[in-house]
């Protein structure tokens, strides 16, 4: 690992007053030559975790379809004419039917994710607190959420209920962000992760590489995550899943080498955060994944559904561990 790199790890988990990354130092590491940067993020993963041990959550669409914002990859905006047809929130003895499924499979968080462009205090934000203290109460797993924008309060509240992690994503670059999402700032991005971790909620923050953005946006991506006042302690990398009837139908699929760049970058940057191998894993071969393993990511979704789009299925997951040797991470704090 170079000077530059283990000077930027110290700072990131000791935090060093005035710390910052600059894009340039995101972009020196990530323009490292492919092997050499793959080499350099292993060392680091060895470092700070078991290297055969998974992080395994399973993603539910508690609330389906209907979304008013605009974002450009997202099937369930309602402005959308795709196959994703809008569902109420589901009913409580659902949720935990998925959830004790989740467990029993062998996924150790279980995350809960509804198309609000923000939760509304009320019956359903009343319904998700319910789910999350149930949930916890069962044993054995790590309860997510992601509902969109909340408020300082509702945050609060999540925090009482017991809940873990909350995940909103900044998706790309603030320069690229823009050309997505036009119903929601970056700004209100961030001020949704100032409130989540000043409840003392964990962060799951990351975003979505093949959406027609540059290195530089990506590498800009990169930069606001590691800036954040603390770095989030789980960072999903997704490969865009390009859906009919959304603008970005057309894209082409992400290059593995690009999804393994974006890992390995990762990984340095956040050297003791989970990194997601996240939406996109359907389209990839147990080689492929392989390579995102050895880049350093320790964390996916499993199951045949991610919201609304396919995932691999739990068959086919036991197939690539037992093939790579992985074992499924224990729910932290057991």
């Amino acid at each position: 690992m170079s000077t530059l790199e283990r000077n930027s790890t110290t700072a990131l988990h000791t935090p060093l007053a005035g710390f910052r990354w600059t894009r340039d130092a995101i972009a020196q590491i990530y323009h490292t030559s492919l092997l050499e940067l793959v080499s350099r993020a292993n060392a680091v993963h060895r470092e700070h975790h078991q290297p055969g041990e998974i992080q395994v959550c399973v993603l539910l669409s508690v609330k389906t379809g209907g979304c008013p914002e605009d974002c450009g990859y997202c099937p369930q905006a309602a402005r959308y004419h795709t196959n994703v047809s809008a569902q109420k929130l589901m009913e409580d003895e659902s949720i935990l039917h998925a959830a004790r499924a989740a467990r029993d499979s062998g996924a150790t968080r279980f995350c809960m994710g509804a198309a609000w462009r923000e939760v509304k205090d009320g019956p359903q934000f009343d319904h998700m607190l319910k789910m999350v203290k149930a949930i916890k109460n069962e044993g054995g797993l790590e309860v997510c959420c992601t509902l969109g924008m909340l408020t300082e309060s509702q945050a609060s509240r999540l925090k009482e209920a017991g809940l873990d992690a909350y995940n909103h994503n900044l998706d790309t670059s603030p320069e690229y962000y823009g050309e997505v999402i036009g119903t929601r700032t970056y700004q209100d991005r961030l001020k949704t992760l100032a409130r989540v971790r000043e409840a003392g909620i964990s962060v799951c923050c990351g975003g979505i590489v093949g959406m027609g953005e540059t290195d530089e946006d990506r590498i800009g991506l990169l930069e606001s995550l590691a800036n954040l006042p603390q770095p989030p302690e789980s960072v999903p990398i997704n490969a865009l899943v390009a859906v009919e009837g959304t603008p970005l139908e057309d894209q082409p699929p992400v290059p593995i080498w690009d999804m393994v760049r974006m890992i390995a970058t990762a990984r340095i940057l956040f050297p003791q955060s989970l990194v997601r191998l996240s939406a996109g894993r359907v389209g990839m071969s147990e080689t492929d994944q392989a390579l995102c393993f050895l880049a350093g990511a320790n964390s996916i979704f499993s199951g045949e559904k991610l919201l609304t789009t396919a995932n691999p299925g739990e068959d086919r997951d036991a197939h690539l561990f037992a093939t790579l040797g992985l074992r499924p991470m224990h729910a932290r704090g057991d």
